[in-house]
């Protein structure tokens, strides 16, 4: 399967481990060009360190190649969040859909996206109907695809005739209808509800976007031209990206790029199986709760993973028993889950190995179908970081559990929503706060950065541009004291952000872990709860619910946005003075929260002792 979800006999959405995978175009050593590979079999002589060598160069090319085109898509597009965010993504895949090489700022949500969702592209639209210039588009969930937001634009390179590569990139673009505006829509009951569904189409040709293509889009958009500013840029990161590629052929010969290639994703694969090979065997278990669907606030929400650890046989990653798909926004399509899984498992693992095929040979996935990570259509998809994030920290903990020198603590997440326009002429704020990080063992969890599996290099926007584009104000952006689970080692803070309104917007909010803390380990407490609230004038606090659709604000309301803090590890009564002292200095910890979670009075002079004392 190379990393490829496929069926299984028993019918669960899986990712093999260790199967052959494709060669790029042509056998090795045939087709035009001239073969640059370094002469000798692998592994003779000097040939490992001329292998790493030789992938090192390679991957760097690569890498470099997707993040040109990552930049161009930034520089390009016309919504904010991805101008100012810096949210978009591109890869670079082979014909066979093996992933080669991504960008620095892209997360493997969205590379995962782009190699699950080419075969289905491949499938409707074949390589062999194929012209130079042509670039294709989808956000079919269930076919590799995010959510309607997440447009996924392709660009075949073609080498002797055919297409042997692709140019792939991502973004999350400005509407593309549904519920709410920006493409959240928490309380929808079907994807019908979150917006337009594009399947596998041409988008544009060497004349151009596809104008048939530009209609559909435009019509089903409540901020077109932002729309097909994004798609213009989305266009033009491939083609960046695919000069590139172009180059690389002419440099290597044909032949020679692709056994380049192959032989980079080997070495990858041999690093990682070497990296799990030192990770205790074992079966390891753990869960996850979610708060809510947003639907039905009752019906509790599981996800569960067994994390199996054989040597010389990878990973095995199993989610059986993990909740069934429910008519609410909280599913996920299995291109999401199984980046999840893939993310998890590489915390674990040396940093310096790649993000290609090859890493993901050694790791299996099985993902039961219907289940709230491989949801089936109808159901929605829209809150799928949701089930995710609960399927990574249930990983977390499974493998804390098995290297508890390695441990993590639960962390909050990031809280998304979006701020919009009542009515036509439609302006939107799309954004997300990040939560505190858990405890790590032997450090303190970092502050409001959240777990960025889902968000790569992307920040949030800055307050200035933000004010100048929508009718608010963004009163102040901090983080809360005290919200870090007091432990040995604190868990990281939480964030406070207040947008007061100078005109009536809908308010659409899409979080969790708002109900249920993130526990610390070995002793240490949970995080502090953030939440959503509605601040009147006179100041009084109303609390929102986490998943809430158009809530409707007055010009003079503000909205508050509080995360929530990661959690603590071992016993707070164990954390050093001069650790409580700095924190207190820095604000991190009051007075009151020193004594009332570390037991630590404090002195007129800012110096602090033990009650006992």
């Amino acid at each position: 399967m190379n990393g490829t979800p496929a069926t299984g006999t028993d019918g669960t959405a899986s990712h093999g481990a260790g199967e052959a995978a494709p060669h790029g175009p042509g056998p090795r050593g045939s087709g035009g060009g001239t073969d640059r590979r370094g002469p000798g079999p692998r592994g003779a002589g000097d040939g490992g360190a001329r292998d790493a060598l030789t992938a090192e160069v390679l991957r760097n090319a690569l890498v470099v190649a997707a993040e040109e085109a990552s930049i161009v898509v930034v520089r390009s597009a016309y919504s904010t969040f991805i101008v100012e965010g810096s949210d978009a993504s591109a890869a670079i895949l082979d014909a066979g859909g093996r992933l080669i090489a991504q960008s620095m700022a892209t997360t493997l949500m969205n590379s995962m996206a782009l190699k699950v969702a080419l075969p289905e592209l491949l499938a409707d639209i074949p390589a062999a109907t194929m012209h130079p210039g042509d670039v294709f588009a989808l956000n079919d969930a269930y076919r590799g695809g995010v959510h309607t937001n997440d447009l996924l634009v392709y660009r075949p390179v073609f080498v002797e005739g055919v297409p042997a590569y692709f140019t792939a990139t991502m973004i999350h673009v400005s509407d593309l209808g549904g519920l709410s505006a920006g493409g959240m829509a928490p309380l929808a009951t079907d994807i019908f509800l979150e917006g337009l569904q594009l399947p596998p189409v041409r988008l544009a040709t060497e004349r151009g976007v596809e104008a048939t293509v530009e209609a559909i889009l435009r019509a089903n958009s409540r901020t077109p031209d932002k729309v097909m500013g994004d798609v213009r840029a989305l266009i033009a990161g491939t083609a960046v990206a695919a000069a590139r590629v172009e180059a690389l052929v002419a440099e290597y010969g044909p032949a020679g790029l692709a056994g380049r290639i192959d032989d980079y994703l080997d070495y990858t694969e041999t690093r990682t199986r070497t990296a799990l090979a030192a990770l205790p065997a074992g079966r390891y278990e753990a869960s996850y709760p979610i708060d809510d669907d947003g639907i039905d606030p009752g019906t509790p929400h599981t996800v569960r993973v067994a994390v199996v650890l054989e040597p010389g046989a990878g990973v095995v990653l199993d989610f059986d028993g993990t909740g069934p798909q429910v008519p609410a926004a909280i599913n996920s399509s299995s291109s999401q889950s199984l980046a999840a899984a893939v993310f998890a498992v590489r915390c674990f693992l040396d940093p310096s190995i790649a993000m290609n095929d090859g890493c993901l040979r050694a790791i299996e996935v099985r993902l039961p179908p219907g289940s709230l990570l491989n949801a089936c259509s109808p159901y929605p998809c829209g809150g799928r970081f949701v089930p995710v994030y609960a399927a990574m920290e249930a990983i977390f903990q499974a493998l804390s559990d098995a290297m508890p020198d390695r441990a993590i603590a639960a962390s909050g997440i990031l809280q998304p929503f979006s701020i919009a326009a009542v009515r036509a002429p439609y302006w939107i704020h799309l954004s997300y706060d990040f939560g505190g990080v858990g405890a790590r063992q032997g450090k303190d969890g970092p502050d409001s950065t959240g777990v960025h599996f889902g968000i790569g290099r992307n920040s949030v926007p800055q307050a200035e541009p933000v004010e100048t584009r929508c009718p608010l104000i963004v009163e102040s952006v901090e983080t809360v004291p005290d919200s870090g689970g007091p432990g040995r080692h604190r868990g990281g803070l939480g964030s406070r952000t207040v947008i007061r309104f100078l005109a009536d917007a809908h308010v659409t909010t899409r979080g969790d872990r708002l109900r249920n803390a993130p526990p610390g380990r070995s002793g240490g407490l949970p995080g502090r709860v953030g939440g959503f609230y509605r601040r009147h004038p006179d100041g009084s606090l109303e609390r929102l619910g986490s998943k809430v659709n158009n809530a409707l604000f007055v010009a003079g309301e503000a909205f508050v946005i509080e995360t929530t803090g990661g959690g603590g590890i071992g016993s707070p009564y164990d954390r050093p003075l001069d650790e409580i002292e700095a924190d207190l200095r820095t604000g991190r910890v009051t007075a009151r929260g020193a004594l009332t979670d570390y037991g630590v009075a404090v002195r007129a002079d800012g110096t602090v002792m033990r009650e006992e004392e």
